[in-house]
């Protein structure tokens, strides 16, 4: 079945409370509890209702069925990409990714994102975990890279695109770093960090 993951943005100090044994739990049921009446893989945010509960909200991306395939794809498409492209717009998209996209290729990783390394946070399965402090970055990044995306549309079909496969056309691309950008956009927002759940 391969990897899986479920991303949430938490509210960080909710979550540190509670013990290092049951952050694990509390997150999967944060991501697969009973709060939700619709459809788990429906795109978009889904947001609790239940009194307590507004500590965290969850965001299912579009056209990944819930597997890490497509992010891994991404990085992928973009290594096929990145040296066709602009260079002030390699630079934040080379940061972004390496930000938020787990076990990223050599091309983008440590790419000079000025986020400290860290050891793990929680005694949890993460692929993701980006605390509150580091997304007025990792959103600004993406506020510069936004408006540059469609400039990438012709050299990604000369360089990239691919007859079949996750991610394999420009808009599937597209889609998948809008959608990592709303979601460090929200974060940054409400004061809270990502974290992406290995299922």
């Amino acid at each position: 079945m391969g990897v899986g993951m479920e991303l949430l943005v938490v509210q960080w100090p909710k979550v540190e409370a509670m013990e290092p044994g049951d952050r694990q739990d509390l997150l999967t049921d944060a991501a697969f509890g009973e709060v939700y009446s619709h459809d788990l893989l429906e795109h978009g945010w889904s947001w609790p209702t239940r009194e307590g509960e507004d500590w965290y909200g969850r965001y299912a991306f579009k056209r990944t069925l819930g597997s890490y395939k497509p992010h891994f794809w991404a990085t992928h498409r973009w290594d096929h990409l990145r040296e066709f492209v602009d260079p002030d717009v390699r630079e934040v998209l080379d940061l972004f990714l390496d930000a938020l996209i787990w076990d990223g290729l050599e091309s983008t990783e440590n790419a000079g994102t000025g986020l400290p390394e860290r050891a793990p946070a929680w005694d949890a399965d993460l692929l993701v975990c980006r605390p509150p402090e580091d997304l007025p970055l990792i959103a600004g990044w993406w506020r510069k890279a936004a408006p540059q995306l469609e400039t990438l549309r012709t050299q990604f079909d000369r360089q990239a695109a691919a007859p079949d496969g996750w991610v394999s056309t420009f808009e599937e691309f597209s889609d998948l770093l809008t959608d990592w950008g709303e979601i460090a956009m929200e974060a940054e927002r409400r004061g809270w960090g990502i974290v992406g759940l290995r299922c």
